[in-house]
């Protein structure tokens, strides 16, 4: 026979114990699902502040847009603005890796096209530089804050470093084909066209030749490298 519980008698007055709670997985469950709201309102903030930057920017400037336009805009104080990125330069740094992780995915569907050299960069560059086109406000904030220049931002350099080795793999396929001469290096040819490229972008942005239009500028550049290229 098992042990008989018995009932404790408690004096007058006194109140039982009140039971002990188990910590079960309820209230684990309502600290995660409180941390994970958390970050997703500092991730909307963030978010925020960057579309709040880059509208300022297409609307101003990039030069003329200060920081307390950006806070007094989002109605946030400067310190809350500070705690997500350390400068309006950081801002565009979000703008310089969705950049290259443009150019990258480029270079991935190209890669994966059966097409010839020069078929794949004519249609790469050319997307890239009407890409550009639809929002050159922007560019010219990218290209005078030096968001995507590697130099100027050290953290974009294994972003760029992924571009050129995509378009060397291109490059490496026409010498494999007989497109494209074996008398450069594939590092040499992609780091020229990489070079042509930014050049013809950075004068676009702000205009150091005079107005033109990227898309043909880019179109002769491709043309020029092409012959180059020969075997």
């Amino acid at each position: 026979m098992g042990r008989v519980k018995t009932a404790r008698i408690h004096p007058a007055g006194e109140r039982p114990p009140a039971p002990r709670r188990r910590l079960g997985t309820g209230s684990w469950l309502a600290g995660r699902e409180k941390l994970g709201l958390r970050e997703r309102k500092k991730a909307r903030l963030r978010q925020e502040i960057i579309d709040t930057a880059l509208r300022l920017f297409r609307k101003w400037g990039y030069e003329k847009t200060r920081i307390d336009d950006i806070v007094q805009s989002l109605e946030i104080s400067q310190p809350t603005f500070f705690r997500y990125f350390p400068s309006k330069d950081a801002v565009l740094g979000e703008v310089g890796r969705r950049g290259f992780a443009c150019i990258t995915d480029h270079l991935r569907s190209e890669l994966s096209s059966e097409a010839t050299t020069a078929e794949h960069l004519r249609r790469m560059y050319q997307e890239l530089a009407r890409h550009a086109e639809a929002d050159r406000p922007l560019w010219q904030a990218v290209v005078l804050s030096g968001a995507m220049d590697p130099v100027r931002s050290p953290n974009m350099r294994e972003r760029k470093e992924c571009a050129l080795g995509l378009l060397r793999e291109i490059l490496a396929q026409g010498q494999n084909r007989g497109e494209v001469s074996r008398a450069f290096p594939v590092e040499h040819l992609a780091e020229f066209m990489e070079g042509l490229y930014n050049t013809l972008v950075r004068q676009w942005a702000v205009d150091l030749t005079g107005p033109h239009k990227l898309s043909e500028r880019v179109s002769s550049a491709v043309e020029f490298f092409l012959r180059g290229a020969r075997p």
